[in-house]
């Protein structure tokens, strides 16, 4: 399995456009020992022909040229066999209208994020320029299932959706189920031919035992590095919410992810999904010191990894 990512930060992407926090004003002016990074996005592949996207990103058009594997090989043409949301967040879900062009796409979600998209959503006309232009396939909860490339044909990999703890996006607030279990899932993708396990949980709302049980076992774990503490948002003065009020564990601290993922035994352990405000960034912080001296790396846009 070919794993590669092609954005690791949370929404707003890093430098976010309307931010000057200590982070965005370093990177830019070269202050600080940071690299740039794009909204949240990963491909993999079980053969490195047949890719999948998991998350379609804001950044989405910059993103499939910044991998030449994601390339057009002829005329109007794709690799890219299909697209999983993990939840309707708009940072992972807006980059399906940039691929309004006359193409076919196919979209696994699960029923309520599909409904979240599509219902009383007049820009999703932009996606109905012909008949069946999107495909959609039902992620059901607990369920492991063969993936299919756009062709119907089995693609090598399997995929499992897990309800992870989480929330409505913000614009679909006050109109769903808080609690839903659709709203917001991780993935286990495994790779038919040598059984090697990706979980990817880049958003999670607490760590509790079905986390645990979407964590065990994998080769690779990719998991929510957002916030490194709770109050890192209203500490600056930016948001009076908490990592935790955002459906967003933070990664530091007594009872943080760091800790209480102490025993998760994968062989690759990364943190993806990092807010601009994040000490994580900063290459030579004492946060990204005690994430590196406990195992796990700091997820990068261009970032491969090979199961």
């Amino acid at each position: 399995m070919i794993i590669r990512i092609l954005g690791s930060a949370a929404g707003g992407g890093f430098p976010q456009w309307n931010c000057a926090c200590f982070n965005c004003r370093g990177v830019r002016d070269g202050l600080i020992k940071a690299i740039p990074r794009t909204q949240e996005s990963v491909c993999l592949s079980a053969d490195d022909g047949d890719w999948f996207l998991l998350n379609a990103s804001p950044d989405i058009r910059s993103q499939i040229e910044s991998f030449g594997p994601l390339h057009p090989r002829r005329s109007r043409a794709t690799p890219i066999q299909a697209i999983f949301l993990t939840n309707g967040d708009l940072d992972h879900c807006l980059g399906l209208l940039s691929l309004r062009e006359n193409h076919r796409i196919v979209v696994y979600a699960t029923e309520s994020v599909r409904r979240g998209f599509t219902e009383r959503n007049v820009l999703y006309r932009t996606l109905q320029r012909f008949a069946d232009q999107v495909t959609w396939r039902s992620l059901k909860l607990g369920v492991e299932e063969p993936m299919l490339r756009a062709d119907g044909y089995p693609s090598g990999l399997t995929v499992k959706a897990m309800a992870v703890p989480g929330k409505p996006p913000v614009h679909l607030e006050g109109l769903v189920s808080p609690v839903d279990p659709e709203m917001n899932v991780g993935l286990r993708f495994r790779q038919s031919t040598n059984g090697r396990v990706l979980a990817y949980l880049s958003a999670v709302g607490s760590i509790t035992p079905s986390v645990y049980d979407g964590l065990e076992g994998a080769d690779c774990v990719m998991f929510d590095g957002t916030f490194w503490s709770n109050d890192e948002l209203s500490a600056q003065g930016f948001l009076e919410k908490s990592a935790k009020d955002l459906a967003h564990w933070p990664v530091g601290g007594q009872g943080g992810g760091l800790s209480m993922l102490s025993n998760i035994t994968s062989p690759r352990r990364v943190f993806i999904h990092m807010n601009n405000t994040n000490p994580m960034l900063k290459e030579d912080s004492p946060e990204r010191k005690i994430v590196e001296a406990a195992g796990w790396e700091v997820a990068w846009d261009g970032m491969e990894v090979r199961l």
